[in-house]
């Protein structure tokens, strides 16, 4: 087969620095033969570069929602962005569903990571396709069970799904280095750019306009709804599933990462039938975990220590009550479960594991004697089914066709290194922060812009993000009264990516539909 002439370039140049390899420093020749395999690749992955020049191709599709047929238009294509000097240093790769009307309301999706694709909310929740899921339990091979979607949002707002430079078909142009995009920072400032230039093109400036992330793509919506704001784009709403706003907690030596997790540790625990004497309620048993935890867990953790052994006693059998774990484990571990011993020690007894990223997952390591699980199956179970059928409708019903290789994460490629610091529009101490909490972000634009409105989606089984870490960031934003009733929380029977189970993407639809409506009023 004969190579493309740029990896064939590269492929010589590899193959013409025999001295490297006989160099007496082994360390320094290793590392050259790695930077050299990682260029190839880099280049392999690329040569069949990303346009310059914006493309899409069009189809027509309609899909019915409560009874209510929707035509719609599915668009899949690139946008170019650039820098102050004009130079385009990027084309941002999106899939787009509209329909006719006049200011209909313009939502901007994205998944997270950093550096993930979006196919996983384009195939998965509320474009006009979707692959059908229903219990917990891996999804098959091919061919797909891909079909309408009964609760698209189409009826209510037109969609754009975008994949952050790296990721899926969006690459950095030119001599522009991947670096430039791999950051909190770079990253809304790329999304902020694609969100422009798709605005700009389509004269969309006069409707309302959304944004809605999941997983780290709540970090970005943090920062990105200020960033909008600031430079001259009002968002009317931002949506906000399985979130992370606030990396900070998760850095060892800090008690407020188990605090966050002790009430989805206990719906978990109450959906595998682990509790004892098992309320009937789900949301009542989260609401008793929730005030333990807040309370005498939080309480107990802060003395570190100096804790009383009956104190200590008292709060491992509370704790033993909410999460099915034995007080005797519970103390072993000072009264800190990390996720990973409570995702294996959960069903032990059983042989079993549940996932991490919707707990109601399970999965069979090769033993039941190690710390943690050896995989997570709630990821495993639908990645297959999820990027085949993406690709089969980009391919077939789109008629999108590149040579370019589609990437699951902008990790794939060569060099990827996140820079997690973040300069916050607070001012004096906290503006330049090592590790990034956008809450300080998401608050100024919602100060700035009284009538943004922000709704919090929860999957109470998200062992990711677990749901009461993101009520305690958000509730920090300390919002004067009167825009508090701005910020919104629902809670969902799922996991991490709530679309999975068809019950609670019917309720988060409905849910998402009356916000809204609520922006018309």
């Amino acid at each position: 087969m004969k190579l493309p002439a740029t990896l064939a370039v590269v492929s010589l140049l590899v193959l013409s620095q025999p001295a490297l390899a006989q160099k007496p420093d082994d360390d320094a020749a290793t590392a050259a033969k790695e930077h050299a395999k990682q260029t190839a690749k880099t280049v392999a992955d690329n040569w069949a570069s990303a346009p310059v020049e914006e493309v899409s191709k069009s189809t027509k599709g309609s899909v019915t929602v409560d009874g209510r047929s929707i035509a719609y238009t599915a668009t899949a294509g690139t946008l170019t962005i650039r820098d102050d000097s004009g130079k385009p240093t990027a084309s941002v790769f999106y899939t787009a569903y509209t329909a006719p009307g006049k200011h209909r309301p313009l939502t901007f999706f994205y998944n997270g990571g950093p550096g993930s694709a979006s196919l996983w909310l384009r195939m998965g929740s509320f474009a006009p396709m979707r692959v059908q899921t229903t219990d917990p339990v891996s999804v098959k091979p091919a061919p797909f069970n891909v079909a309408p979607n009964p609760d698209s949002l189409i009826g209510s707002t037109d969609m754009v799904f975008i994949d952050a430079v790296g990721a899926g078909y969006s690459r950095p142009l030119g001599d522009t280095k991947p670096s430039t995009f791999y950051g909190v920072d770079q990253d809304v400032d790329a999304f902020a750019k694609a969100i422009f230039r798709y605005v700009n093109k389509n004269g969309r400036w006069g409707d309302p306009k959304y944004i809605f992330g999941e997983s780290y793509g709540t970090t970005r919506s943090g920062a990105l709804a200020y960033q909008l704001e600031d430079r001259g784009m009002a968002l009317n709403g931002v949506m906000l599933l399985s979130s992370i706003m606030n990396y900070g907690i998760r850095q060892s030596g800090f008690d407020n990462i188990y605090v966050g997790y002790l009430p989805t540790f206990a719906a978990v625990a109450w959906y595998h039938n682990k509790v004892p004497d098992r309320p009937a309620d789900l949301a009542t048993f989260v609401e008793q975990s929730r005030q333990f935890a807040n309370g005498a867990y939080a309480a107990a953790l802060g003395k570190g220590q100096d804790i009383t052994p009956a104190e200590e006693d008292a709060v491992a059998r509370q704790l033993s009550r909410f999460t099915g774990l034995s007080v005797e484990f519970i103390k072993k571990a000072n009264l800190r479960v990390d996720l990973n011993r409570f995702r294996k020690e959960l069903l032990r007894d059983q042989r079993e594991t549940v996932g991490r990223f919707d707990g109601r997952y399970l999965g069979i390591d090769p033993d039941a004697a190690g710390e943690g699980p050896d995989y997570d199956v709630s990821s495993t179970a639908i990645t297959g089914a999820y990027v085949g059928s993406f690709l089969d409708r980009l391919t077939n019903t789109f008629g999108y066709r590149t040579d370019m290789h589609y990437r699951l994460s902008a990790r794939e490629g060569a060099d990827f290194k996140w820079d997690w610091s973040h300069e916050s529009p607070q001012r004096g101490w906290g503006r330049n922060q090592n590790v990034a909490d956008v809450t300080v972000d998401l608050s100024a634009a919602m100060r700035t812009n009284p009538h943004l409105r922000v709704l919090s989606l929860n999957g109470y089984y998200d062992m990711a993000t677990p749901f009461h870490s993101t009520e305690r960031d958000l509730k920090h934003m300390m919002l004067e009264p009167k825009l508090q009733p701005n910020l919104q929380f629902t809670y969902y029977p799922a996991g991490h990516m709530i679309y999975l189970n068809p019950e609670a993407l019917h309720q988060m639809r409905l849910d998402l539909e009356r916000f809204y409506a609520q922006g018309e009023n």
